[in-house]
C-alpha cells in the first residue's frame, strides 16, 4: 500500500447516532466481514469489550482497517458520550477526515455540535451523515436547515432523499446526477424520480457554483455558459474540502447500507491522503524547531494516541507513522532511551495481525513497551523527533476511595495506573493532609464508571467520601512570644529560653537579631527547626501555616542543661504563646477557571458564579458563537460545579480549572470551617 492510498477517518457523533453501526456497515460493504454485527447482539467489531456490550455503546477508541479500491481506509470509531472526551481529543490530533454522524429523527444535539466545533478547530476535513433517514416522519428539509444554522453555512448537501409516500427508499447524488434506490436487500443505481429531478438540478447548481469559485479558470468557464467535466467538478471539490470551506453532507441508512458505497467513494474522492498533509512541527532532541512531511523517504517518526490496556496481550500503544517506515526489529527512540520494537501488528477491534512494517501515514499497534503512552513520540535514534502532545482537559470533579477491604491495598495502586493509560483525563492524586486518596474526572458519571471499572474489573472492594478542601491558616498581625523549656531535676536536664517575633511575610522564612551571645549561635539551627515545626499546624483548625517570618530576638541559655531538643522545644512554645496574638486568619485554595459556552448562556453562567464568589477575570469571544469566562473562585464553591454547568448549558458547557493562590476566608464562613476540621 502507498502512503497516497491511504485515508485515516476518526467517526464522530452524540451518543446513539449510529456510528458503530455505520462502521459495521462500512466493514461489510468494503467486504471485511462477511455479516454485519448489531449492537444489540453485542456482535460489532468496533464494540467488544465487556463494558461496551454491557452498556449498548462505545466506551473506548476501536481501529477498523477496510481495503476498498486500492486504497486502505483506517476508521476510528469513538465514544459519542462526553465522559470518554479524551478519546476524540487523542484521535481527532492524528488523523486527518472526519464523519459526523447525526441521526435524522432526532437532529443536531450537543455532542454534534461539540465534536464539529473540535474538527473545524483542529482543521480536519469533515463529511455529514445523516443516518436513519428510514425512520417515520423525518422531514430533510428541516434537518438540513438545522444543521446549516447550528454548524454553518459551509454545510453543502451532496445528495437528496428520495422516496414514495413519505419513505425513504434512497437517495440521488447531486455531484454525478445518479440515484441509488434501495430494493430491500441492497442499493441499485437507478434513474431520478421526476418530481424530485428540479430539486436536484437545483442543488447540483449550487456544487458547480461552489467549484466555480475555486479558480478564476473555472470561474470564467461557469460565466460563459460552459459544462464543467466530472473530474473538474470532483478536483474543484476536493480543493474545497481539505481547505475546510465545504463540508459535504450525504444522507443514508447505516442499518440497510443506504449510502455507505457512496460514503467510501467520498472518502478516496475528497478526504487528503497522508502526502496532502502539510509537514508536521515537531523539535528536535535540543529543543530546536522541526518540520516533518508524510513521507517514506524521510527518517521514520510515530505519534501514540491511544493506549489499551488488555488482560492478556498487556499495555497496546496504537500509533499513527508520520514519516519514514517502521519494520519489525527496529530500534527507536522514546523518552530519553531506545528500545527494540519487537512485534508489530494491524488492529482490527480486539483482534491484533502481525505485520512486518507500517509506511508514513498508516495506522500500526506496538506492544511490550516501556514508560510510553498516549501523547509520546517514537523516533529513529539517527533523527530523534519529539511531537507536541495532546492537551487532554483537566478532571475538574474528585472523591475520595475508600477500600472496604485492606487486602485490596496492593492492587489499588497498579489497577489505576493501567486506568490512567487508557484515560489520560483520569486524574489520581493522594492528599497527605487530608489522608485522602482521590480520584478525578471531567463529570460526576466518568468518575462513576471508573468506579465501577475498579469494582467490576480488577475485583476491588471500596465506597467513596466527599473530598476534603485543603485550607491553610496564615497571620495578619505582628506579635512576640516567650518560650520556655526548662525541666532540671538531677542530671542531665533540658534549658531553652527564647523570645521571638512573629509578622507576616511572603513566605515561611527564619531569621535571627540576637545581641550578646543570649543564645548561642549553635542553638539558631534548634530554634529555626522549632519554628517551622509549629508551622504545620495552626492554633485556628489545625491547618498548616504559611507567610509568616519568624525572628530570633533573645533568650537564655544553661553551659550544661542546654540542647538542641530544649531549644526546638522553647521555638515551638514561643510560636503558639504569640500566635492568637498575631490576628490569626484561614486561607482557603483559590482556583482559576475557564468555562467555554455558547453566547445564549453567559448570563446564567455568570449569575451563578456570582453565588459562588467568584471574581470574574476575563470574558472572551471565540470560535462558532462560544464565548470563554475566566475566573477565580473559591474551591469550596465548585466540588459540584460540572453538574451545574450542564444543567445550566444544556450539557454544553466545559470548564477547566487549576490552583491560582490562597487567600483570606471570609468572616462569616470562619467559624464553620473551624467546626467542621474539628468534628474531622
Amino acid at each position: 500500500m502507498k502512503t497516497e492510498n491511504i485515508r485515516n477517518v476518526v467517526i464522530l457523533g452524540h451518543q446513539s447516532s449510529g456510528k458503530t453501526t455505520l462502521v459495521e456497515s462500512l466493514a461489510f460493504t468494503s467486504k471485511l466481514i462477511p455479516q454485519k454485527g448489531e449492537v444489540e447482539k453485542k456482535t460489532t467489531i468496533s464494540d467488544y469489550t465487556p463494558d461496551e456490550q454491557k452498556r449498548g455503546s462505545s466506551i473506548q477508541t476501536a481501529v477498523i482497517p477496510l481495503r476498498y479500491n486500492d486504497h486502505k481506509i483506517n476508521l476510528i470509531d469513538i465514544p459519542g458520550n462526553d465522559d470518554f472526551i479524551s478519546e476524540a481529543i487523542g484521535v481527532v490530533g492524528a488523523v486527518k477526515g472526519a464523519v459526523l454522524v447525526i441521526d435524522a429523527s432526532i437532529g443536531v444535539q450537543v455532542g454534534t455540535v461539540k465534536h464539529y466545533k473540535m474538527l473545524k478547530k483542529k482543521g480536519v476535513p469533515t463529511f455529514i451523515f445523516v443516518n436513519k433517514m428510514d425512520k417515520e416522519d423525518v422531514n430533510f428539509e428541516e434537518v438540513l436547515d438545522e444543521i446549516r444554522e447550528k454548524l454553518g453555512k459551509e454545510v453543502i448537501s451532496f445528495c437528496y432523499p428520495l422516496g414514495h409516500e413519505k419513505s425513504f427508499d434512497g437517495f440521488a447524488n447531486a455531484v454525478d446526477l445518479k440515484a441509488h434506490i434501495y430494493n430491500g436487500k441492497e442499493c441499485v443505481e437507478a434513474e431520478i424520480y421526476p418530481d424530485k429531478r428540479a430539486k436536484i438540478l437545483e442543488l447540483h447548481n449550487t456544487i458547480v457554483e461552489e467549484v466555480a469559485k475555486t479558480n478564476d479558470e473555472l470561474l470564467e468557464k461557469f460565466f460563459n455558459g460552459e459544462e464543467f467535466t466530472m473530474q473538474e467538478i470532483r478536483d474543484s471539490l476536493r480543493i474545497g474540502v481539505l481547505n475546510g470551506e465545504l463540508t459535504p453532507l450525504i444522507v443514508g441508512s447505516a442499518t440497510k447500507n443506504i449510502g455507505v458505497q457512496t460514503l467510501l467513494n467520498m472518502f478516496i474522492n475528497y478526504l487528503p491522503n497522508p502526502n496532502d498533509l502539510k509537514p508536521l512541527a515537531a523539535q528536535d532532541e535540543n529543543g530546536n524547531e522541526k518540520i516533518v512531511p508524510t513521507s517514506v523517504d524521510e527518517p521514520f517518526s510515530a505519534y501514540c494516541f491511544k493506549t489499551v490496556v488488555d488482560p492478556y496481550t498487556g499495555t497496546i500503544n496504537i500509533l499513527k507513522v508520520c514519516s519514514g517506515v517502521l519494520h519489525v526489529g527496529d530500534e527507536v527512540y522514546i523518552n530519553g532511551g531506545t528500545q527494540k520494537v519487537s512485534m508489530l501488528y494491524e488492529m482490527c477491534g480486539k483482534n491484533l495481525n502481525s505485520v512486518s512494517e507500517v509506511i508514513a501515514g498508516d495506522i500500526c499497534a506496538v506492544t511490550r513497551l516501556d514508560k510510553f503512552c498516549s501523547g509520546d513520540t517514537m523516533s529513529s535514534p539517527k533523527s530523534i523527533t519529539v511531537f507536541k502532545p495532546v492537551k487532554y482537559p483537566t478532571a475538574v470533579i474528585f472523591k475520595a476511595i475508600v477500600l472496604t477491604n485492606k487486602n485490596d491495598e496492593s492492587k489499588l495502586s497498579p489497577a489505576l495506573a493501567k486506568m490512567q493509560l487508557e484515560d489520560p483525563a483520569l486524574e489520581v492524586k493522594r492528599n497527605n493532609e487530608t489522608k485522602q486518596l482521590l480520584l478525578g474526572g471531567v463529570s460526576e458519571s466518568h468518575i462513576t464508571y471508573a468506579l465501577d471499572k475498579l469494582k467490576n474489573v480488577y475485583k476491588i472492594a471500596l465506597t467513596t467520601e466527599k473530598m476534603k478542601i485543603i485550607y491553610r491558616e496564615s497571620i495578619k498581625g505582628t506579635a512576640e512570644g516567650d518560650g520556655r523549656y526548662v525541666k532540671q531535676s538531677g542530671g542531665s536536664g533540658f534549658y531553652g529560653v527564647v523570645k521571638m517575633r512573629f509578622e507576616p511575610s511572603e513566605e515561611n522564612v527564619f531569621a535571627e537579631e540576637v545581641f550578646g551571645g543570649a543564645v548561642p549561635k549553635n542553638y539558631f539551627p534548634a530554634v529555626e527547626k522549632g519554628f517551622f515545626e509549629a508551622l504545620n499546624s495552626g492554633l485556628l483548625a489545625g491547618f498548616p501555616v504559611i507567610g509568616v517570618k519568624g525572628v530570633l530576638i533573645d533568650g537564655k541559655y544553661h553551659p550544661v542543661d542546654s540542647n538542641e531538643q530544649a531549644f526546638k522545644m522553647a521555638g515551638i512554645l514561643a510560636f503558639k504563646d504569640a500566635y492568637l496574638k498575631c490576628r490569626p486568619i484561614i486561607l482557603e485554595p483559590i482556583m482559576r477557571i475557564k468555562v467555554v459556552a455558547d453566547t445564549i448562556y453567559t448570563g446564567n453562567i455568570l449569575s451563578d458564579l456570582n453565588t459562588r464568589r467568584a471574581r470574574i477575570q476575563n470574558i472572551e469571544e471565540k470560535e462558532h458563537g462560544s464565548q470563554e469566562i475566566e475566573a477565580l473562585v473559591p474551591e469550596a464553591e465548585i466540588i459540584d460545579y460540572v453538574t451545574k454547568l450542564k444543567s445550566l448549558t444544556q450539557a454544553s458547557g466545559f470548564f477547566n480549572r487549576e490552583f491560582e493562590a490562597y487567600e483570606e476566608l471570609p468572616e462569616f464562613l470562619k467559624d464553620k470551617v473551624i467546626a467542621e476540621n474539628k468534628v474531622e
